[in-house]
Formats: C-alpha cells, sequence, structure tokens
C-alpha cells in the first residue's frame, strides 16, 4: 500500500461519505427552509430532488459494494443525477442574472402546482423555474444558494467519476 492511497478511503467509505454529504446538504436546506424562513422555489425543490437521488445511489452503492458492476453503475447514475442538478442551479443562476425587467412571472407554489395542475404540467412548470427563482435571499462569500449548490454538484460529479475509475 502506497503512503497516498494510506490516506484516501476506499471506495466503500467514500460511498457512504458521499451519502453522508447529500444528507447534510439536505439537512442545510431544511434548516434554511424551517428555521430561516428561506422558502424554496420551484428550482430549488428540484436541486433537492437531485441531491437526494445522489445521495441515494451513493448509499445503495455502499450497501452492494462487493458487486463491483452494479457499483460502476451506480456510480454512473450519481454522476448523471449529480450534472442534471448542476444544470437547474445553473438555470437558476443564470435567471437570478437577469436585469429585472427580464425576470419572468412568479408563479404559483410548489404545492398549489402539485394539487392544481396535471402532473405533466406542474413538471414541466417546476423544472421551468419562474421569478420566484430569480430573488436572491441569501448569500456566503459571494454566492447564492444555488451557487453553492452547483459547487456541490460539482464536487459529487468528481467524486463518482473517481469513484467510477478506481479499482476494488
Amino acid at each position: 500500500m502506497s503512503a497516498s492511497s494510506f490516506w484516501l478511503p476506499g471506495i466503500r467509505l467514500t460511498n457512504f461519505i458521499v451519502f453522508l454529504g447529500c444528507v447534510g446538504l439536505m439537512a442545510v436546506g431544511l434548516y434554511m427552509q424551517y428555521f430561516m424562513d428561506l422558502v424554496p422555489c420551484a428550482l430549488c425543490i428540484t436541486q433537492r430532488i437531485f441531491i437526494i437521488a445522489t445521495g441515494s445511489w451513493a448509499l445503495i452503492a455502499f450497501v452492494v459494494h462487493n458487486a463491483v458492476t452494479a457499483r460502476k453503475v451506480l456510480s454512473f447514475l450519481a454522476i448523471i443525477s449529480a450534472i442534471a442538478g448542476g444544470f437547474f442551479s445553473s438555470r437558476q443562476l443564470w435567471l437570478q442574472s437577469l436585469p429585472e425587467d427580464q425576470v419572468p412571472a412568479c408563479g404559483p407554489s410548489f404545492d398549489y402546482l402539485i394539487e392544481a395542475f396535471p402532473l405533466q404540467e406542474a413538471l414541466t412548470v417546476l423544472l421551468r423555474g419562474d421569478g420566484n427563482c430569480a430573488e436572491v435571499s441569501w448569500t456566503f462569500l459571494g454566492l447564492s444558494i444555488p451557487g453553492w449548490t452547483l459547487v456541490a454538484f460539482a464536487g459529487l460529479v468528481l467524486i463518482n467519476i473517481w469513484q467510477l475509475l478506481r479499482r476494488s
């Protein structure tokens, strides 16, 4: 065992760390929602779905760690989930960068969309985003919430690429 591999976690432990990271991201999101009163917009909820999906793939990979093919497929699925989540983070950042007169009109709340519209139409509105998604309600070190979420998704993509390419 080389000195550099001594300091790196194994494949199974890395999958568990990714899962815990996604749980942590969700905990921060829920804290911001329920304790800081930051109501998530449609794109925020979409990003949460992809965080949950990425974490779920990592948890399944942690459980089936002896099945090499399954673990690689799960890493690939986690990469796809994280890329998709990054797309929606980027979309929200783009909406936030628009001049005020070009921001789309604000739409109904997520709860109303799900209750009042057919699922396909609700999902279309949810994935497109609206004026609510353009509002910057919190920043840290100059980045808004979708900016930090994009950083997290980029990290998840890189870690899962590393997991995909690792040898047992």
